[in-house]
C-alpha cells in the first residue's frame, strides 16, 4: 500500500531505493489487492511457477514482482533474497491462503469494431478522470516531491508513471480496469462509464507520455504469442502499431491464429 515510502525513489535508505517512481503496488491491484475486478492478488500465489508469453519462458512468482518493479514502477529488480522481496511474496501467499480467486482481472468487457478514438477519449477523459488525475494526467500528490508520501491519485503520464512496457501500456488491460474500477467507486456489476467511453479514455491515456523500458523490443521471443494490443513492435503479423494500439483487435487475433495452424510463426520482423 506504501510501495513508494519503502521501495521509492524518494525512500529515507538510498539503498532500498528500487522502485524508479512514487507509485505503489495498490494504484494497480486495488484495495491492497483485494478489490474484485481491480487486478487482485487473491488466489495468485498457486498459479506460479507459470509460462510467460512475454519472456518465453517459466516464471516464479518472485520474477512476476520483478516484472512489476521493472516495468509498472520503472525501476530495478529486488533481489530474490531480499527483506522486501520476501515480505511481498508472503502478503501474496496469505491472499491466497484458504481463498478462491476473486473478480480475476479486471474482467473482459465487449471489444469496439472501430479503433479506439483517443479525441474522444481526452473529452471523456476531460469530464470523468481529470477531477483526480489531473488535466494532464500527472496526478495528485500527498505532500511534496522528496517527502516519499507518495500520491492521492496516482499519474498516468509523465516522469513518475509507469514504463511504456508495463501492463497499464496496453489498450485492453487498461480499458477494462477503467470500465470495472473508474471513476472511484465504480465496481464491475456498476460501472460508471459506458463501454465506449472506457475504450476511448484508455487510447487517450495510450497518447501520453511515459517513461521508455530499454530493451522491450525482446519481449515475446516467440512472435505469434505476443498480446495483440502490444504497443510496441516488433510484430510477426503485418497489421500497424496504430491497430495493435487502438484496435479493433480481432483481425490481429485471426491472423495469429491462423499463423500457429500453419506453424508460419517465428521470429519478429522489425
Amino acid at each position: 500500500m506504501e510501495t513508494y515510502k519503502y521501495i521509492g525513489p524518494e525512500s529515507h535508505d538510498p539503498q532500498s531505493r528500487f522502485a524508479g517512481n512514487n507509485l505503489s503496488c495498490q494504484n494497480c491491484h486495488l484495495e491492497a489487492g483485494a478489490k474484485p475486478h481491480g487486478l487482485p492478488l487473491v488466489g495468485v500465489f498457486r498459479e506460479y511457477p507459470r509460462y510467460a508469453a512475454r519472456e518465453g519462458a517459466i516464471e516464479t512468482i518472485q520474477d512476476r514482482i520483478n516484472g512489476c518493479l521493472t516495468r509498472s514502477l520503472d525501476g530495478r529488480p529486488l533481489p530474490i533474497d531480499s527483506k522486501e522481496m520476501n515480505a511481498i511474496v508472503a502478503y501474496i501467499a496469505f491472499l491466497s491462503t484458504g481463498a478462491e480467486k476473486v473478480g480475476r482481472g479486471a474482467g473482459q468487457m465487449a471489444e469496439l469494431t472501430r479503433p479506439a478514438d483517443p479525441k474522444e477519449g481526452a473529452k471523456a477523459f476531460a469530464e470523468n478522470c481529470a477531477a483526480c488525475h489531473g488535466a494532464d494526467g500527472l496526478g495528485k500528490r500527498r505532500g511534496v516531491v522528496g517527502d516519499a508520501e507518495g500520491y492521492e491519485f496516482p499519474p498516468l503520464s509523465g516522469s513518475d508513471s509507469f514504463n511504456d512496457g508495463a501492463g497499464m501500456g496496453r489498450l485492453i488491460a487498461v480499458a477494462n480496469f477503467i470500465h470495472a474500477n473508474m471513476p472511484f467507486g465504480a465496481t464491475y456489476d456498476h460501472p460508471a462509464l459506458t463501454v465506449e467511453q472506457a475504450w476511448d479514455i484508455a487510447a487517450y491515456m495510450a497518447t501520453m507520455d511515459r517513461p521508455h523500458k530499454v530493451g522491450i523490443d525482446k519481449d515475446f521471443p516467440v512472435g505469434v504469442e505476443k498480446f495483440v494490443d502490444a504497443g510496441y513492435g516488433p510484430y510477426v503479423d503485418g497489421f500497424s502499431l496504430s491497430q495493435h494500439k487502438f484496435g479493433p483487435f480481432q483481425p490481429i487475433r485471426d491472423k495469429l491464429e491462423a499463423m500457429k495452424r500453419s506453424k508460419a510463426g517465428g521470429q519478429a520482423d522489425p
